[in-house]
């Protein structure tokens, strides 16, 4: 999640960025003359969490607060923006799991129906063709049994688990029982059953963590919500839900757009923030739900410097960066499924496809995407919009080698790794992260209290929805510092992980879905 009033310094174009889709980053040079103001509670950061924040301060009756955004709009990284004549989605697109029969239904879901957001059920499983370097090959079986092989990884998790033995990389529990990608079909495969959920590789990601939170998304056995994911089409933008949400409490006064954060001055006295404008907001208590990225990437200065433990446990959470890139067409030419999968020699290279142009979706756009992850996209953040166009074509054209591919009448994708209001997509839970790890990312410091997906022990990872703001709004007002602390300098031991009452929502970028469970995993 992450940060808003009107900003008057000028705004530097990163050249980095394409032409089409740039971000505007504010100076962060101060101006000293301003002068600041007061308030019970800071909200820094208008995405979902800061949003709900808000309203879960109203619903308390505290309505003594601001909420600070350094964009233009709430929403953090429900982003959407133009491509053609199509509004499209450059971060989160997905409500993942939505309800069961009598179940627990997503929030996010409640929010997505109350505003009414036009979205489509996502059929990967079966709306897929399959190519690889040869150009269109039958490898769905493969894809099947990738499928089966998380199933079974998951149910060996919880076999772990229920052992009380460490946790290990998804990658060696995978080796563990023998599900072992060697071709190319097998590591795209793979690839679309892991890295493009999780946005990095199962070496980066935990194993035991990883499987509660697909269980705790997609299981109703498990507390799940559903294996349903539903695609936000809408053209208004996926953010609609929570910038409706936010008009019908927000007043004019408890919002500062176009407001970027230089720093936040701590203690146990209350917190202060300084913006690039040099103005400043004093409050009694402050919410921070700034990415773990923006955390890692030292983009805001707290001051004083967060205790070690703090510092440990931001260092030990990974960001993952998930990269939709878009291409239109004067008329559509691919598969007639919604998904395509293509296997390279080299893993997560352009590998997983998707058609706008189909009927429930945008038919007659010409617009296509790929998706790539990780290292992946931080590589193509490296290269000018011209290569990585170069690139996406030299796939589709060894896709469909028989057809005279013409070139794209638009093309764009953003740079979420390098833009320094996220510095990623989401979160990602790492093997060498364990739960007092994330008891000491979540902890408050003084009166500054964290909230974002990256806190979220059950959903990081997701467009994240407070139900009860830690906890409850009590903590931030009334209540005492009751977080955990660390009881000596070795700040982190091996204990096992324990289950947060912190309840919350919905993937964030990606979408998928398990078939079955054995275990139900808790940390």
């Amino acid at each position: 999640m992450r940060l808003h009033l009107k900003h008057i310094t000028p705004f530097l174009l990163l050249t980095a960025s394409r032409g089409i889709y740039g971000f505007a980053i504010p100076t962060r040079e101060a101006n000293t003359n301003s002068t600041g103001s007061t308030t019970k509670v800071l909200v820094l950061g208008g995405g979902v969490a800061g949003v709900i924040a808000a309203r879960t301060l109203h619903e308390q009756g505290i309505d003594d607060f601001v909420v600070v955004e350094a964009r233009d709009e709430l929403g953090g990284r429900l982003q959407s923006t133009l491509f053609g004549k199509y509004v499209v989605e450059l971060g989160a697109n997905w409500v993942q799991g939505t309800q069961t029969g009598n179940g627990p239904i997503n929030p996010i879901w409640t929010l997505a129906q109350k505003h009414g957001l036009e979205t489509h059920i996502s059929d990967f499983y079966g709306s897929l063709r399959t190519f690889d370097e040869t150009g269109e090959v039958d490898f769905v079986d493969v894809y099947n049994e990738a499928v089966d092989n998380f199933d079974s990884y998951v149910n060996y998790a919880g076999d772990r688990l229920s052992k009380e033995l460490v946790d290990l990389t998804a990658r060696s529990m995978y080796d563990y029982i023998g599900k072992k990608p060697r071709t190319a079909h097998e590591m795209g495969a793979e690839y679309m059953n892991f890295d493009w959920e999780y946005a990095q590789t199962p070496l980066q990601s935990s194993g035991i963590a990883t499987a509660r939170n697909s269980n705790l998304t997609f299981e109703p056995e498990a507390g799940g919500f559903s294996d349903v994911d539903m695609m936000s089409i809408d053209q208004r933008g996926f953010k609609t839900f929570i910038q409706q949400e936010a008009e019908s409490f927000l007043q004019p006064e408890q919002l500062r757009l176009n407001t970027l954060v230089n720093n936040v001055e701590w203690s146990d006295s209350g917190v202060k923030a300084v913006f690039s404008d040099g103005s400043s907001i004093s409050a009694d208590y402050a919410i921070c739900t700034f990415s773990v990225g923006v955390l890692k990437n030292n983009d805001v200065t707290f001051i004083p410097d967060f205790p070690d433990y703090k510092v440990e446990a931001i260092a030990s959470m990974t960001m993952g960066t998930y990269t939709k890139i878009f291409l239109q067409f004067p008329q559509k030419f691919w598969f007639d499924t919604e998904f395509g999968l293509y296997a390279d020699s080299e893993r997560g290279r352009y590998p997983v496809w998707q058609s706008l142009d189909k009927d429930g979706f945008m038919p007659g756009s010409g617009i296509i995407f790929v998706t790539v992850t990780g290292d992946y996209s931080e590589r193509i953040e490296a290269l000018s919009d011209t290569e990585v166009k170069e690139e996406t074509m030299s796939i589709l054209r060894t896709m469909y080698p028989n057809i005279t591919i013409p070139e794209p009448l638009d093309f764009m994708f953003p740079r979420w790794f390098n833009d320094p209001l996220y510095r990623g997509s989401f979160s990602n839970w790492p093997p060498s992260f364990v739960s007092q790890h994330h008891d000491n990312l979540r902890a408050n410091v003084g009166r500054l209290y964290f909230a974002g997906e990256a806190t979220s022990k059950d959903y990081y990872g997701t467009s994240f929805f407070l139900l009860k703001l830690i906890e409850s709004t009590d903590i931030v007002i009334h209540c005492e510092d009751t977080c955990r602390r660390p009881t000596s300098k070795a700040m982190i031991s091996q204990t096992w992980w324990h289950n947060v009452s912190m309840v919350l929502v919905v993937r964030h970028f990606s979408v998928m879905r398990r078939s079955r469970i054995l275990y139900r995993i808790d940390l």
